[in-house]
């Protein structure tokens, strides 16, 4: 028996993870298109006359199993994927593809929206309601409704190409990180790598079969052994492989997938009556343009740069005493360490042994409770898809039920790199039942080792604490509507719950909570959160630089004109990098080729919004430090306004309704110490 194919009667109806087999996906999926299909016809089908019930809210829950499932199934192939998993992703994303554009290209279905769309002022509906009709009727236009019969299916082609092409630009990344590995068998060559490094290392080595040290373009294993090993020749290698994934002109080469799916981005919006992808995709984001975008991002550069030129020229300096004569990128995170260490007498590995895993979860958990009001207790009655996921049951001080909530932090073969929050199910309301949501953060931090527990560099406490910080919009959503609950926001606003949850890390009255020496339980010493906090803005200026790069590659290639002129990938990112460049080029790396983000993930068009949320993020924070860090009257009104009310109205109007203002960039910058 399927069963994805029946409402889960699980604890919490939570996913049956341990009945589900690879086989059960595709079927179910099918017969939840078959389902969802009729739902449709149904709707359409109906002789009354069209009203906001029968129609609009209607289609807001049309195929709710099918929902949960491809919600399973997709998650499963980010977080714990194998080759069965990977080739039905390639087998069913068409086949969704085919059916989302038959419920946009569904003409009697569009003529029922919009009749109501154009009586909506009538309607006498609630903010969220016009929101949802709005959204609708948005989805219709923006997909194609207008469209002539023979320019429809030109738009189903394009749709099913570049959902394929994107699977396959992610699974050749996972095999290209997969496929290398650096086994070092002589001990002198890993002189400076800290202990902790070299156990795991040594862990990974014995779980392979393998003699000595192992190590991998996994985060938890390159970015220690980029910072601290001492072999200059040895960093290269690791650099070089790292940005050389899928461009090495192998199987797993991903620059005509690039030029492919920009070309086929560009066609779509041409298609659908715009001049670029980029202007498509800001249409529905706070920037609203990409004019606005560029000139947000160049007005950043143009206060960013002095600083990043000044920091690269103290950083080739120190370097240079070390006989370095040019500094590379292989060089940087080493030199930089080492001169943070000169300046701030501080040590990256002394905050270590105060980081255990456990104790940070801890903490994260008591700053929600105290902001929030809420508990979180671990529990085993509910399925894992993998034996490192740890379940717990969150509640509130009433013992309301508000969430289910799952966390898995550990690097493994069938899993991509990096951080990010999902859902397994969303929150919404139905016949006076609040149906609540279940969240997930997958992370990939350092592993225990067989004498340490998972002790976190500081840089993994903020990524936690920004996976988090989603995690609580997603719990906290309280909306009627599952399309507009909890992340579901303009992509420009999506990063502020997560990047203003970063920084308590640096408040003392917040690291108390949980920053203990995992031997000792001595508290963090006041030396060190002071070392934190003085360190904290050391070469920001090059940090800012690098994002906006990031930024300004993805406008490049998303609001330009016409790409199919784009002849070498390499060559196209190296022009756009160019007001931003501070190292050498390395010909035998790419960019572009492994940026996940806005080839894979839903950023294409939206890479700046990690500066424009931390430009939110750091007018908000200052509004807690002026009411205390902990003030509950503060947290109560980002609570109500922003974290439960997801995409309920404009990101502006309920920041305003937060902050009682719009947000100012002097924040950033003064946090930044880019303001003098």
């Amino acid at each position: 028996m399927n069963p994805l194919l029946t409402p889960f009667t699980t604890p919490y109806a939570t996913a049956p993870f341990s009945t589900i087999k690879n086989e059960h996906f595709k079927p179910a999926i099918e017969a939840g298109i078959t389902s969802a299909k009729k739902e449709i016809d149904m709707l359409v089908a109906n002789k009354e006359a069209p009203t906001f019930q029968n129609t609009i809210e209607a289609l807001e829950f049309v195929g709710m199993q099918m929902k949960r499932v491809t919600s399973i199934f997709f998650n499963l192939n980010s977080a714990e994927t194998n080759d069965e998993i990977q080739k039905i992703a390639q087998e069913v994303s068409p086949i969704l593809s085919d059916f989302a554009n038959d419920i946009r290209l569904n003409h009697q279905l569009f003529e029922r929206v919009k009749e109501i769309y154009n009586q909506k002022n009538q309607l006498n509906l609630t903010t969220e309601q016009k929101t949802l009709l709005s959204n609708q009727y948005k989805m219709f236009v923006r997909n194609g409704a207008n469209l002539s019969d023979a320019n429809k299916e030109k738009l189903r082609t394009i749709d099913k190409q570049a959902s394929k092409l994107s699977l396959q630009f992610g699974e050749n990344i996972l095999a290209e990180t997969n496929a290398f590995e650096l086994n070092i068998t002589d001990k002198k060559q890993l002189k400076g790598l800290p202990e902790g490094a070299k156990e795991a290392a040594q862990l990974t080595a014995k779980q392979k079969e393998k003699k000595g040290w192992l190590f991998t373009l996994d985060y938890p294993s390159y970015v220690p052994f980029m910072t601290y090993i001492k072999n200059r020749s040895l960093r290269e290698q690791m650099a070089k492989a790292f940005g050389a994934r899928s461009f090495q002109g192998n199987e797993f080469d991903n620059q005509q997938i690039v030029l492919d799916i920009v070309k086929l981005r560009y066609q779509r919006a041409n298609l659908l009556g715009y001049k670029s992808h980029a202007n498509f995709v800001l249409e529905e984001r706070m920037a609203e343009n990409p004019e606005n975008v560029l000139s947000f991002l160049n007005d950043l550069m143009f206060k960013a740069k002095p600083a990043a030129l000044r920091e690269f020229k103290q950083l080739s300096d120190f370097a240079k005493k070390d006989g370095i004569e040019f500094l590379q990128k292989w060089d940087g995170s080493y030199y930089a360490e080492k001169l943070k260490k000169e300046l701030f007498n501080f040590d990256e590995e002394a905050l270590k042994p105060y980081f255990k895993l456990e104790n940070v979860l801890n903490g994260v958990f008591t700053i929600a409770h105290k902001l929030y009001d809420l508990n979180f207790k671990e529990i085993n009655n509910i399925d894992k898809y993998h034996q490192d996921v740890k379940t717990y049951r969150v509640s509130n001080t009433k013992g309301d039920f508000i969430a289910i909530f799952y966390a898995d932090f550990f690097p493994r073969d069938g899993k991509r790199n990096g951080a990010w929050m999902t859902s397994y199910k969303d929150q919404w309301i139905q016949n006076d039942e609040n149906s609540r949501p279940h969240i997930s953060i997958v992370c990939n931090f350092t592993k225990p080792t067989e004498s340490k527990p998972s002790l976190l560099t500081f840089n993994e406490v903020t990524t936690l604490f920004h996976e988090f910080g989603h995690a609580l919009h997603g719990m906290l959503a309280n909306t009627t509507y599952p399309s507009l609950s909890g992340t579901s926001v303009h992509w420009d606003f999506v990063e502020l719950p997560s990047q203003v949850l970063e920084n308590w890390c640096y408040e003392k009255e917040a690291l108390d909570l949980f920053a203990r020496h995992y031997e000792t339980e001595a508290p963090i010493p006041m030396e060190l959160v002071q070392k934190i906090k003085d360190a904290s803005t050391f070469l920001e200026g090059t940090a800012t630089m690098r994002q906006l790069s990031f930024g300004l590659l993805d406008m490049n290639w998303h609001s330009g004109k016409s790409p199919e002129s784009i002849l070498s990938v390499k060559e196209f990112e190296s022009d756009a990098f160019a007001n931003t460049q501070l190292y050498p080029d390395v010909a035998e790396n790419c960019m572009s080729t492994a940026f996940s983000h806005i080839f894979q993930g839903g950023y294409s068009s939206g890479y700046y919004s990690y500066k424009w949320a931390e430009v939110l993020d750091a007018d908000a924070f200052e509004y807690f430090k002026e009411a205390g860090i902990f003030n509950r009257e503060v947290a109560d009104k980002f609570k109500e306004n922003v974290l439960s009310k997801g995409g309920t109205d404009k990101p502006m109007i309920l920041y305003k309704k937060f902050r009682g203002k719009e947000p100012k960039s002097n924040a950033l910058l003064k946090r930044a110490g880019l303001l003098k």
